[in-house]
C-alpha cells in the first residue's frame, strides 16, 4: 500500500483537488466554461509537467479554437461551390496537413494540442452558446493559471517533503 499511497501523491493530490475545486467555483461564478483551462492543464500533465511545453499548449490551444471558428467561415465561403461536407473536409485536410508540414517550423502553433483544441472546440460550437473568443480567453488566462498552479503545487510538495527521487524539481 505504501507504493500506492505515497506521502507525495497524497499531498499533491489533495492540493490539486483543492485548486481545481476553487477554480471550478470561480469559473462557474463568472459564467465561464472551464473546459479550455482544464484541457491546458491535462495536456501539461501529458507533457510530464515540462514547463517548456506550456507555450505550445497555450498557443496551440488558441490556434485550435481559432480554427474551430475559421472552419465555419471556410464552409460558408466554399460550401456553395464544393458542398458543405466537402468544404469541411477540405478545411480539416488543410489544417492537418499544415500541422504535418509546419510542426518543426512553427511548433508552438502547429501541433497536436492545436488539433485537439480544434476538435473539442468544433464540438463545443454545436453545444454551447458561448463565444469561442471567450474560450480563447479562458484557455489562455486560466489555462496559464492552471499550469502555474501545478508547478506551484509541485514546489510546495517538494519543499514539504523534499524533491522526488529520480526526478528534477521544478
Amino acid at each position: 500500500m505504501s507504493r500506492v499511497f505515497t506521502a507525495r501523491g497524497v499531498l499533491f493530490g489533495f492540493l490539486l483537488v483543492a485548486f481545481i475545486i476553487v477554480f471550478e467555483i470561480i469559473l462557474a461564478r463568472l459564467g465561464l466554461p472551464a473546459w479550455p483551462a482544464f484541457m491546458a492543464m491535462i495536456f501539461f500533465f501529458v507533457a510530464h509537467e515540462d514547463v517548456s511545453a506550456a507555450p505550445s499548449i497555450l498557443i496551440g490551444g488558441l490556434a485550435g479554437i481559432a480554427c474551430a471558428v475559421l472552419v465555419e467561415e471556410f464552409i460558408a465561403a466554399l460550401g456553395p461551390v464544393l458542398g458543405e461536407e466537402a468544404a469541411k473536409l477540405t478545411f480539416i485536410g488543410l489544417f492537418v496537413y499544415s500541422i504535418v508540414l509546419l510542426k518543426d517550423t512553427i511548433p508552438s502553433v502547429f501541433n497536436s494540442y492545436a488539433f485537439m483544441f480544434f476538435l473539442v472546440g468544433a464540438l463545443a460550437r454545436k453545444a454551447s452558446p458561448q463565444s469561442p473568443f471567450v474560450w480563447m480567453g479562458v484557455e489562455l488566462v486560466f489555462g496559464g493559471i492552471f499550469i502555474a498552479g501545478v508547478v506551484g503545487i509541485t514546489r510546495i510538495v517538494d519543499r514539504a517533503l523534499g524533491p522526488a527521487q529520480g526526478t528534477v524539481s521544478h
